[in-house]
């Protein structure tokens, strides 16, 4: 019941079909209305052609004798209790009148005597009570003749509710025949209608059947506009994580591949029963936990691109880092300058992956510097620039790229790894960013790495 509740073709024919039922009731019911009143209308419309035809006819002569000279020509006034009758009377007492002519389709009956303020030349619509209890529609005028001793005549005309009744009851009957079929017809046509616009879902559904069972390794096809962003996205996400599983797949074969040296050494000096094996030991665990934290901090990175709402402002961790190098270069005397940092940078990204590729980028400055370290940032385009350079001696063009090589020194009697660097690389590409060498200003190397801003 659960799954019915969320099913989106459910949902969407019920709406449908709700929305369909309410709309042919409203039409129905205005039709409806539309048609009563114009039956009625017409009804009335009759009965004052009767009534003038009525008005034309009557003559009074001398002596009062009230007459027609031409009969009412429709059949139904010869008819017994036809339903359509007429009256020509005279006020009596009071509201009642005194019957002078009548239809033959009266017979013996006549209309009923209604109180009604009638004035000459104004017609006056009612409803009320006929022949065997039947309910009339009735229309009279009040007519002073221009001769003869009458003062007053009242003529009126009658129709039963019957002979509008029947033909609304009529047409109500094939309305609701003709609403009942037209509901059908539009249930119909919306069951078609949502399964024609749920099949690109359906045929979604199938490409990612194929996809879970590994027969293809994205959504393929053409889809509607509403969908085909949803899949395109889908594939992007897709394509980065097979890109991810590739890059965890190098990056654990490079782990591996860099840690077997190191064991391999410890092993062969095991066995040989070699003196200096506590020394070889700690250099090769050294060159290990090296290894692991280039790796690990690649993996961070790695992960850290697929966050969102990152936000690392660069100035305080710039500062905790010349602090730092402050501590290990102190014996030289170094200055760090900062001034050229904006207080209101900020790096869209792990803050300890920032601190990782400026420690060591201020670390090797530190290392080649005579006197001065100098740290300047920018916003461009939303991107970071950030420029770290000294006053040492500076690299060749040829030599500046090839330190970002992991396991590459500029100089090899200066103590590292070669992988500082190399990281600082790796983890600006992740973050889509880069790192290159160049010749600064204040005469030794400069360090230019772009990462996104937040």
């Amino acid at each position: 019941m659960k799954a019915r509740h969320r099913s989106l073709r459910l949902r969407l024919l019920a709406v449908t079909l709700a929305w369909t039922l309410l709309s042919v009731a409203l039409a129905g019911w205005v039709i409806q209305r539309m048609f009563r009143q114009h039956i009625q209308a017409q009804l009335q419309s009759e009965l004052s052609i009767h009534l003038n035809q009525l008005t034309a006819s009557l003559q009074v002569d001398e002596q009062g004798r009230v007459s027609l000279s031409t009969l009412p020509p429709d059949p139904r006034f010869s008819h017994p209790f036809s339903g359509l009758y007429w009256q020509i009377s005279v006020p009596s007492e009071g509201t009642r009148f005194a019957q002078l002519l009548r239809s033959r389709s009266l017979w013996d009956a006549h209309l009923p005597d209604v109180a009604s303020d009638l004035e000459p030349g104004r017609d006056v619509a009612l409803q009320a009570p006929g022949p065997d209890g039947k309910s009339l529609r009735m229309r009279l005028r009040e007519v002073h003749p221009a001769e003869g001793p009458v003062d007053t005549l009242i003529l009126a005309v009658a129709a039963d509710e019957a002979l509008w009744v029947e033909p609304v009851s009529r047409f109500d009957r094939m309305l609701t025949m003709a609403l009942g079929i037209l509901a059908l017809c539009m249930a119909a046509a919306a069951w078609m209608l949502v399964g024609f616009g749920l099949r690109p879902l359906v045929r979604l559904r199938e490409r990612l059947s194929a996809l879970r069972e590994g027969r293809s390794d994205r959504i393929e096809g053409e889809f509607p506009m509403e969908v085909q962003p949803l899949v395109e996205d889908f594939n992007l996400v897709l394509g980065r994580n097979a890109e991810g599983l590739e890059r965890a797949r190098m990056q654990a074969g490079n782990l591996a591949h860099a840690l077997k040296t190191p064991l391999a050494v410890m092993a062969n000096a095991a066995q040989a029963e070699d003196p200096a094996l506590p020394r070889l030991v700690a250099e090769q665990v050294e060159a290990a936990r090296r290894q692991v934290d280039y790796h690990l901090a690649r993996a961070r990175a790695a992960a850290a691109v697929r966050v969102t709402g990152l936000r690392s402002p660069i100035l305080p961790l710039l500062q905790g880092l010349v602090r730092v190098m402050d501590r290990v270069h102190a014996e030289r005397g170094l200055t760090y300058e900062l001034g050229g940092v904006p207080g209101d940078l900020a790096f869209r990204g792990e803050a300890q992956d920032f601190q990782e590729m400026l420690g060591n980028v201020l670390d090797n400055a530190g290392k080649w510097a005579r006197r001065r370290v100098r740290v300047t940032a920018r916003r461009e385009d939303g991107e970071l620039t950030i420029h770290v350079e000294d006053d040492g001696p500076g690299l060749s063009p040829e030599r500046a790229e090839t330190v970002f090589e992991r396991g590459r020194r500029a100089d090899e009697r200066t103590p590292g790894s070669g992988l500082g660097l190399g990281i600082v690389r790796d983890l600006a590409d992740l973050y889509g960013g880069w790192a290159r060498i160049e010749a600064g200003d204040l005469g030794g190397a400069r360090v230019v790495i772009t990462l996104p801003a937040a």
